[in-house]
């Protein structure tokens, strides 16, 4: 009984061991983020922010993360004796979706591999196909539902290979989804005169994203909301002078038809007072609705549960021409029926 009982206290102990040291590693290596990184170390805990606290952690910033499905972030804030920290941001969003709409506010920065493997990547992209973008010391990632950063205080060979190596351990493994389905509406050419600028197309929610990609109001003239999907598509057509004239696509998606049509009057109430309205309270106009302004024409249509609107375009015809191809794309993908 005895000999028994010393091998079931053996066992335990042994499992308890492991469980302790599974636990360690767990605590060590948070995201797969290493304990020290050439010169510089982190704490064992991570700084956590979410809604209650955003404010705190930054200022007006708060706003444009949480316009998206933010759920909190995780801040590790690595030093060193001898060089400038480094900073970790882990922002953790309720969807892939989100996380890639951060990165899409800004391609800007030199494109980075974080990911050798072919498997994960995605077979179609009509944005930039970059998950990882780098400059003057920040690293910014998307990787399923994270949106990263990684800021060195000092740009030096030392801290950009360390923040580097920081977003390939954060990155490893992780899974490669695809950029949201709405992008996949638009062309990446219409007609033989116009083109799509993959490096300026954003995915957004709030209006407070979309002015910071093409400002409308001060207000919530579009009426969008975390149950909205967004993309701005700009499309720059180019004269053989050299000469290049961009107009902007905004295509919003809405809970229902109702919501929709509630929101496009909203708009031109607010947006084109001085006209009269056009569209009715069906399913979908018989054609866009067309405006002559003073930087060009605008035009719009309610697609179901879609509203399609083009600025700035150099003529009508053009005009007619965009929206009506975004129209039949999506048409083909079945969206327009969507309830």
């Amino acid at each position: 009984m005895r000999c028994f009982l010393r091998i079931v206290f053996f066992c335990l102990t042994i499992i308890m061991a492991f469980a302790t040291l599974k636990g360690a590693d767990a605590e060590m290596s948070p995201y797969n983020l290493p304990k020290t990184i050439g010169a510089w170390t982190r704490p064992d805990a991570a700084q956590i922010i979410d809604s209650t606290n955003i404010f705190k952690y930054m200022n007006g910033a708060g706003e444009l993360y949480l316009g998206y499905r933010f759920d909190h972030l995780e801040v590790f804030d690595y030093t060193s004796k001898n060089q400038d920290s480094i900073l970790v941001e882990l922002y953790c969003m309720e969807t892939s979706d989100d996380a890639f709409g951060l990165l899409s506010l800004d391609w800007g920065g030199e494109p980075v591999n974080l990911n050798h493997s072919s498997k994960n990547k995605a077979t179609h992209s009509v944005a930039p196909s970059n998950r990882a973008l780098y400059g003057g010391g920040l690293l910014r990632i998307w990787s399923d539902n994270l949106y990263i950063r990684i800021m060195a205080s000092h740009e030096t060979p030392s801290s950009k290979q360390a923040v580097l190596a920081l977003g390939k351990a954060i990155a490893a493994n992780r899974k490669s989804p695809p950029e949201p389905e709405l992008l996949k509406i638009f062309p990446l050419q219409i007609g033989s005169a116009w083109k799509l600028r993959r490096d300026r197309l954003s995915f957004f929610r709030s209006y407070l994203a979309l002015n910071s990609i093409y400002y409308l109001s001060h207000e919530n003239i579009l009426d969008l909301d975390l149950t909205a999907e967004a993309v701005a598509a700009p499309y720059e057509r180019i004269y053989s002078s050299g000469d290049r004239k961009r107009s902007q696509f905004l295509l919003m998606k809405y809970e229902n038809h109702e919501r929709a049509r509630k929101a496009l009057d909203h708009f031109h109430d607010a947006y084109l007072p001085e006209h009269n309205k056009e569209f009715t309270s069906d399913s979908a106009n018989k054609n866009p609705s067309l405006f002559k302004l003073e930087d060009g024409w605008l035009a719009y249509e309610l697609l179901n549960k879609y509203i399609a609107i083009l600025f700035g375009c150099p003529d009508q015809k053009s005009a007619r021409t965009i929206i009506r191809k975004i129209e039949s794309n999506l048409l083909k993908k079945g969206g327009y029926h969507e309830r």
